[in-house]
């Protein structure tokens, strides 16, 4: 079977793949060492996607209240619903909520669905919790949502801010970009985050500011660089508008003002500002730090400021630049995915491009004015005013704020289409109808990444018994409402449709103009860049006037909260993890859900490493295992996004967040909840390994996949009466059985034997359990010494490698431990050659590097 280029569904890096099918099944990936995104790298999700094809969690056939149906009878259920409820309660008591999961001709179908035929605007994306702030200050300062850099001024950059972006483990491709090219040419990087992540480690200056505190930092390099001289006067002059207000309003940023409102010192706050004032070429990425805040436009648009000030746009190496954090956030905002938006980057509050987009369409009604953002669309779900919702490609039970509120809103809703391509997600339960669609592999189309550059996915694999494109099934919706121009045939056709509406009525106006795609063959479409490399090197903007526009920004302060939430991603798992989670390797680096604490918290509240601990909102708990670090600040914490209750039954970290949104974009500040932090009052902790699923009931659980099996954490309140009857399900499977302790205790361990092999085992205490887990679930389905498994450890150290760094090659901290400690004065390449860990996606790297660093201290100690 003839390998397939494609691109990568995770980030919006836009990776090119290389998957080649073999007919046995199984799917080879490589990465494209052609694609201008990569040049061949892949991160360990990526590495990792052709295990994740498997039919086992897939949704295959239409069903409807869980029992299967034809898709004729699915199709003309969800026509007669909505087209019932519009009769009745008019064209905004229906909506779509969509995903930057979607290929661009899904997102173009849902919109022109929605906006065009129905005539409502309440179809919104879950790139609104990611890149609507980025989009709003775009459209604030250049008069469209465009982004003004491409990847490749990152590489000709002197200086590189990273703003909000923990770039090295949410974009990895990018970052190993970045860092080669800092070894080649001795680029500065500059981190500003509240936590000391993976990428502010590798940094040569760290900015620890304080929550929300960006706009008071850019406000005061505002004045700082007008200060030092650093104005582009030419460039503000016949380019700009506004620039006076600005200024006026910023000069009451001194440095001992910016410093106290961002919790820095003098120093750190000169070093920044002199290397920013110092360096022509800079380039300012910034990604959800900034976007996911209550001021998050405002942070985009004082980040923009500075770069207006000095000229340093659109220029190579210089520039501010929006990392996109889905495969196609990007190309759902040219086709007009957010409420607020329209199709090509036209205006929905424009009469005239309004209706010209209905002249196109040949549409009975457009919609007249923005609909619903996310979290305001949910909250008409809830209050009754939405009565029929379509979710598509997104599971918004786990990552919506206030879970709680988006799972009671879906229960009283009186209609929920869901179409997915997991059968039995948080979202999926609430369905009254679940539609299977194509998934990676299966589907054909195209996205674009964060430099806007139009990438094909291609299908390598058939669509699994009844799964269909989104795009056909909308349309299918479409005509059985009654509605014309849904006739597609293939996803060239609606590529083709969208080209010609970038075209309509452009003239060179607006940056997105997809000409250049007319006479591409789409089957063998290339990575094409709209806009070219720098859209506005020529120095015209998209507002009324050709200029772009400084923006007043307000600092408003945190305010006092007992403990400040901060979500986000991990390494090596992608949104609800439905789909990492069916790749065991992806949980070796963090394996539960967990929340970072810092040292101080955690003594104050007695809380102590490894323990389980309750994060409280106003309206949901979260459980977790605690992480005691000093990467985050006192009064802080971060726990990722990703746990939900397929892989944990209480890890949800939005069931604790809360509902804020920035007043401009509507974006969701998911950096800053307000919480409470406590010890959970644990009476038992205990893991466990099996063969076959099981689940413990119990008051905090995770589970997970293994190569062999599954391995899973609990704990609880009380203690379980008898530790048989909690084990009935895993001990009534029959094998032979050997326990330590008493079964009445929290000191308790067992196996079971089958055949001589080992098919489950359990270790409970008082404390959280001691035991060398990855050791133990290789002994699944093993012959094994049972004692020695009871024991929990290995009788040999050198086969115990430790919790698992390098998820690409499965090596352990305690390998990479004992060969620096063999070879003490080798460097960071040796290392990784001698253990093959960072030889994979290179992700690990720099926390290779810090077991150096920590390895070499009682050396230096002793010298």
């Amino acid at each position: 079977m003839k390998p397939v280029k494609t691109t990568c569904p995770y980030c919006g890096v836009g990776c090119g793949v290389i998957a080649s099918p073999a007919t046995d099944g199984t799917v080879d990936i490589q990465g494209d060492p052609d694609h201008p995104a990569n040049f061949g790298r892949l991160c360990s999700k990526g590495l990792a996607l052709g295990e994740t094809l498997g039919l086992g969690q897939r949704l295959l056939y239409p069903e409807v209240n869980n029992q299967r149906t034809s898709w004729e009878h699915a199709t003309s259920l969800i026509a007669e619903k909505f087209s019932a409820a519009i009769a009745e309660h008019g064209a905004d008591s229906v909506a779509f909520y969509v995903s930057g999961q979607f290929l661009t001709e899904d997102y173009y179908v849902a919109n022109k669905l929605m906006k065009g035929f129905i005539g409502s605007a309440n179809i919104d994306t879950n790139s609104r919790l990611c890149m609507a702030s980025a989009v709003a200050g775009h459209k604030r300062a250049f008069g469209a949502d465009v982004v003004p850099c491409s990847y490749e001024d990152l590489e000709e950059a002197d200086l590189v801010v990273l703003v909000g972006s923990n770039l090295a483990w949410c974009h990895p491709v990018l970052f190993q970009r970045l860092q080669a090219v800092r070894e080649r040419r001795d680029t500065k990087l500059v981190v500003i985050d509240p936590r000391r992540s993976a990428t502010a480690e590798a940094a040569d200056l760290h900015l620890a500011v304080r929550p929300q505190s960006d706009v008071a930092l850019f406000n005061g390099l505002f004045r700082h660089l007008y200060g030092a001289g650093q104005i582009d006067g030419d460039f503000v002059r016949e380019h700009t508008e506004n620039f006076n207000a600005t200024l006026l309003a910023n000069n009451e940023w001194s440095v001992a003002k910016t410093a106290d409102a961002c919790g820095l010192t003098r120093v750190e706050l000169e070093e920044f500002y002199s290397l920013f004032a110092r360096h022509e070429k800079v380039v300012t990425a910034f990604s959800m730090g900034v976007n996911q805040s209550a001021c998050g436009t405002d942070k985009v648009n004082s980040i923009i400021n500075c770069h207006l000030l000095t000229g340093r746009i659109s220029k190579i190496g210089a520039g501010p630049f929006s990392i996109t954090g889905q495969p196609n956030a990007m190309g759902g905002r040219e086709v007009g995915g957010l409420s607020n938006t329209l199709a090509a980057h036209l205006d929905i509050e424009n009469v005239d491009q309004r209706n010209a987009v209905q002249a196109f369409w040949h549409s009975p009604y457009i919609a007249l004015r923005p609909g619903l953002k996310a979290v305001e669309m949910f909250d008409a779900v809830r209050d009754g005013r939405i009565k029929a919702l379509w979710i598509m490609a997104t599971n918004p039970v786990v990552s919506m704020p206030d879970a709680t509120a988006i799972a009671e809103a879906l229960g009283v809703c009186p209609f929920v289409v869901v179409s997915d391509v997991t059968a039995n997600t948080d979202t999926a339960r609430f369905a009254h109808v679940k539609l299977p669609a194509l998934g990676w592999g299966e589907k054909s189309g195209t996205v674009t990444n964060s430099e806007r550059c139009i990438l094909r996915q291609r299908a390598l694999l058939p669509a699994p018994a009844e799964a269909r494109a989104d795009w056909r099934i909308m349309s299918d919706v479409a005509k059985a409402m009654g509605f014309a121009g849904f006739d597609y045939a293939s996803p060239s056709e609606i590529f083709s449709e969208h080209v010609r509406l970038t075209q309509m009525g452009n003239n060179g106006q607006r940056k997105l103009d997809l000409t250049a795609w007319n006479d591409v063959d789409y089957e063998a479409l290339q990575p094409m860049q709209w806009g070219g490399t720098r859209p506005f090197a020529n120095g015209q903007y998209q507002t009324s006037t050709g200029k772009a526009h400084f923006i007043v920004t307000d600092y408003v302060a945190l305010p006092a909260q007992d403990m400040t939430l901060n979500t986000g991603r991990i390494r090596d798992q992608w949104h609800t993890m439905t789909r990492t989670g069916l790749v065991p390797k992806l949980f070796a680096h963090r394996a539960e859900p967990y929340v970072e604490i810092n040292p101080q918290d955690a003594a104050l509240l007695k809380i102590r490493a490894a323990e389980v601990v309750e994060v409280s909102g106003p309206r949901g708990t979260s459980i977790a295992r605690a992480l005691i670090t000093d990467a985050v600040q006192p009064g802080s914490i971060f726990q990722p996004m990703h746990w939900n209750s397929n892989f944990g039954g209480a890890g949800l970290a939005n069931a604790a967040s809360h509902r804020k949104v920035d007043p401009v974009s509507g974006q969701p500040a998911l950096k800053s909840s307000a919480v409470r932090l406590r010890r959970f009052a644990a009476q038992w902790y205990g893991f466990g390994i099996s063969t076959q699923h099981f689940v413990p009931r119990a008051n905090y659980s995770a589970w997970r996949p293994t190569d062999r099996g599954m391995a899973f954490e609990c704990a609880g309140e009380v203690l379980p009466r008898d530790w048989g009857i909690f084990l009935y399900q895993a001990l009534s499977a029959g094998g032979e059985v050997t326990s330590l302790g008493s079964p009445h205790s929290n000191l308790f361990r067992c196996a079971v034997v089958n055949e001589g092999r080992l098919s489950f085992a359990f270790f409970a205490s008082a404390a959280p359990v001691e035991v060398s887990r990855v050791w133990l679930q290789t002994k699944l389905g093993q012959h094994v010494n049972t004692l020695e498994v009871l024991a929990g450890r290995p009788q040999q150290e050198s086969e115990d490698q430790g919790p698992t760094l390098c998820a690409c090659n499965a090596i352990g901290v305690k390998t990479i431990s004992r060969f620096i400690h063999a070879h003490p004065s080798a460097a960071l390449d040796a290392v990784c050659a001698g253990t093959r860990a960072g030889t994979g996606c290179g992700s690990c790297r720099i926390e290779i590097r810090r077991i150096m660093h920590e390895a070499a201290k009682p050396l230096a100690a002793a010298e």
